[in-house]
């Protein structure tokens, strides 16, 4: 097969195991583990009411499990048992530990379901870092 001359990169995917604090530009498949709506307000914003939604969603792979914040459409699309491709997804950090989240840049799309079971005893929002200050001498 001939490399497309357009210079649009296949997206590598990246594992759960392999996403570590401080890191961005990851698209994953995962499939949704659970999903818990942990704010929704309305704000009235002139005349239209904005919806300010967030859930918070375990998602995993094979490799593990890790907590994908959604906000807003994106928690429409997050249902428990659906895979989805999270396109150009960042690592937050959220009292020590890795949340994933996807923003503006990127985009949260619902696939075929995976073949694969999700790993469930690594869960990488479990681990704590502790954040170091580096004082330059």
């Amino acid at each position: 097969m001939a490399e497309s001359k357009s210079g649009l990169r296949k997206p590598v995917f990246t594992k759960v195991e392999q996403l570590r604090p401080g890191t961005s530009g990851h698209t994953l498949t995962v499939k949704v583990v659970s999903a818990k709506m942990v704010l929704q307000k309305g704000r009235a914003d002139g005349p239209h009411v904005r919806q300010m939604r967030i859930a918070e969603c375990l998602v995993g792979d094979e490799t593990g499990l890790i907590i994908f914040t959604a906000r807003n459409d994106q928690v429409d699309l997050m249902k428990e048992g659906s895979t989805v491709i999270l396109r150009n997804a960042k690592i937050d950090m959220f009292k020590g530990s890795m949340r994933l989240a996807v923003d503006k840049w990127g985009r949260v799309e619902v696939t075929e379901p995976a073949d694969f079971t999700v790993k469930e005893d690594n869960n990488l929002s479990l681990i704590e870092y502790e954040l170091v200050n580096v004082v330059e001498e």
